[in-house]
């Protein structure tokens, strides 16, 4: 996004009759191949070039929360608030001066700490995370976060139990769908995925892309099933071939529209999970008519859609075990 106006050259003089042409100051994620590299960069009204003045430094991942200071004439920052971490360090905040010389891409200097959290789970410090990519039958690249325990080598240790925790969404565009989306650099925290599991000798894959696609005038939903299992089939593919998890030793979860795909799969695919997890989920798409996640039409405009994705209305065939878990005070309509 767009911070502010800044003038690089400086604003022109009270006395002048001449027009300065003001640039842009933007923030971006930095999305590339090898995971998110944030950076704040001069961007030319006139063409779009853009001059990187800050950059997230690996091994860190940094991020820019604020500016604290700015130059009175250009209005370029000087001072900046970070948000910096990686794998093993949990978020701390730190006060950054940047150079002079922005735009000749000198080094920021760390001149105060604000914070210095420690690490809330010393058991998961050590464990090894790596974004792992693979393609779908149909050739759309995917990508997830995979999680082995400390000092975990496959070809050492064989396979392990792994449990796969994911979410699908909607696209219109199979190359959108696919983009890298994180960074190796960040913090491993617990947050809402199963990583406590690693302290038990599991592996797990967060994340894992299911993507859900109508390009054109098609649908995401009209082959919702079909897609999230070839998605599923490739994430497990992926994982036997590495010789990470055995094919028979695979469970899957999610949460939300999370447990709803989970559900899906135990019924749809039966031959991929060996159980699964399902926590606050829908099940039944008639009880929701009107429209769920990014389905626009009702029940009576795609009935057919509706029930080939209730996986409700095909229970009996699912014979893997099932935990549903579901919070009694769930105040969500959707679920």
């Amino acid at each position: 996004p767009v911070i502010r106006l800044v003038y690089p050259q400086g604003k022109k003089p009270a006395d002048s009759s001449e027009a300065v042409e003001p640039s842009f100051l933007v923030q971006c994620p930095g999305a590339s191949d090898e995971g998110d590299m944030p950076y704040l960069a001069v961007m030319d009204s006139n063409d779009a070039k853009q001059r990187i003045i800050w950059r997230s430094n690996p091994p860190l991942l940094e991020n820019a929360l604020n500016i604290l200071e700015s130059d009175e004439e250009t209005g370029l920052p000087k001072r900046l608030l970070l948000k910096r971490e990686s794998p093993e360090e949990n978020p701390n905040l730190f006060i950054a001066e940047l150079p002079e010389s922005l735009l000749e891409n000198g080094e920021p200097k760390i001149t105060q700490a604000l914070t210095a959290f420690p690490h809330p789970a010393l058991e998961l410090k050590d464990v090894k995370r790596t974004i792992v990519t693979y393609e779908r039958e149909d050739g759309v690249k995917l990508n997830a976060s995979l999680f082995v325990p400390a000092g975990y080598d496959a070809a050492r240790d064989g396979p392990l139990k792994m449990f796969m925790w994911a979410y699908p969404r909607e696209f219109k565009s199979a190359t959108f769908a696919g983009q890298m989306r994180d960074s190796p650099l960040r913090f491993n925290r617990l947050a809402r995925t199963p990583l406590y599991w690693l302290t038990r000798g599991y592996a797990i894959l967060d994340g894992p892309l299911m993507p859900v696609i109508g390009e054109g005038d098609t649908e995401p939903n009209d082959t919702y099933v079909e897609q999230l299992v070839s998605s599923a089939k490739a994430a497990v593919d992926y994982v036997v071939k590495e010789g990470i998890a055995k094919r028979d030793e695979i469970a899957i979860g999610g949460h939300s529209y999370g447990a709803f795909m989970t559900v899906t799969l135990l019924a749809q695919a039966p031959e991929l999970f060996s159980c699964g997890i399902a926590r606050s989920g829908a099940y039944n798409r008639t009880l929701t008519p009107f429209g769920f996640q990014a389905e626009e039409r009702t029940l009576w405009e795609a009935a057919e859609v509706y029930q080939k994705m209730s996986p409700y209305l095909a229970a009996d065939k699912i014979k893997a075990p099932l935990l549903l878990i579901h919070g009694e005070a769930d105040n969500n309509p959707g679920t």
